[in-house]
């Protein structure tokens, strides 16, 4: 069986994707060269997507031998689908293992400055209470000491707007977990996706500005770039609200560490959770450690490790189920 990634893939990449294969033999161009691409397609029973969008023209390339399109990605925007039903052929998602570490990472962030949740473990171990005047009781169902501590402004995730800087794998999973907590999800890109996956995931298109003017939260996954150097600086933090949090999970350079610090003990925004950072390990002296109001971590959204494997297994395996004539998994069309 000859599948085709359309995708530019090194030969090294290309030997350890076909582990989770066995019986398929894989092909890919090593640079983006079109006519390279359209060399490897005649005969191919499968083609294997991840930036690359599936054409019409790319199913035609293939032929009628064609009979899965295997998305490397949760989302089906990648891939002309009323064609694919037209010819007959198959979609299918594949699920993305490290993007939804990192989602979790973003929720964790989130709910964990709704709660206050270092602060609150702090005050706990430390025994505050005391400075309260408080003394430990019994409780029962009906007698407790709600919120001992009396910490201010906390809040639920619940109506709150998320805006999401950015709307690729990383984001979609936030977004999906955002909504099961009952959040209104925005998002800004370089390219509006259709109208439909709005629809389908339950999102709202809107430039940057809007989005930083909208939002309870703000969360950053984009990658880093020259374009994205530094692109939430003083301006952008000044046109969020200043009862608004910003999370990021994704670079610490697209954020400018000292025009968030100045916005952080001035209230130009409320509070911040971060995952990443300018230097990492975030230096020991860093301003950013001595206020309160930021919740850190030390780049943990990456989750438990093998993503990779775990991705390029649940991608891969699925040709190995068309060659045995098995069920294929995540199928869309």
């Amino acid at each position: 069986m000859h599948a085709v990634i359309l995708d530019p893939t090194t030969p090294d990449n290309l030997a350890y994707y076909a582990e989770y294969a066995p019986g398929v033999t894989l092909h890919a161009p090593e640079v983006d060269d079109p006519a390279a691409l359209q060399a490897l397609l005649p005969g191919a029973t499968a083609v294997v997507s991840k930036g690359v969008h599936v054409s019409d023209e790319i199913m035609a390339a293939a032929g009628p031998s064609l009979r899965l399109v295997q998305r490397w990605s949760s989302r089906r925007d990648g891939v002309d689908l009323d064609a694919a039903r037209k010819r007959g052929i198959s979609v299918a998602l594949a699920p993305q293992v490290g993007c939804i570490a990192v989602a979790e990472c973003t929720m964790l962030l989130m709910l964990g400055l709704s709660k206050k949740v270092a602060l609150a473990d702090r005050l706990t171990r430390e025994g505050a209470y005391r400075d309260l005047g408080l003394t430990p009781e019994r409780t029962h169902e009906r007698k407790h000491a709600f919120q001992w501590m009396k910490l201010p402004d906390l809040f639920e995730l619940h109506g709150l707007t998320l805006g999401l800087v950015g709307y690729g794998e990383i984001a979609t999973e936030v977004a999906r977990r955002a909504r099961a907590f009952g959040m209104r999800v925005l998002y800004t890109k370089r390219t509006r996706v259709p109208a439909e996956i709005e629809v389908e995931e339950g999102v709202e298109y809107r430039d940057l500005e809007a989005l930083l003017a909208e939002s309870d939260v703000v969360s950053l996954h984009v990658p880093h770039t020259p374009h994205t150097e530094r692109m939430i600086d003083a301006a952008a933090l000044a046109r969020m609200r200043p009862s608004a949090y910003l999370v990021n999970t994704c670079r610490g350079g697209v954020v400018d560490e000292d025009a968030l610090v100045r916005a952080l003990r001035d209230g130009t925004i409320k509070g911040a959770g971060l995952d990443v950072f300018v230097e990492e390990p975030v230096p020991f002296d860093h301003p950013l450690l001595a206020l309160e109001n930021v919740l850190l971590a030390p780049h943990l959204g990456g989750g438990s490790g093998g993503a990779r494997m775990k991705q390029a297994r649940d991608t891969f395996s699925n040709l190995a189920r068309l060659r045995q004539g098995e069920a294929l998994t995540h199928v869309v069309s």
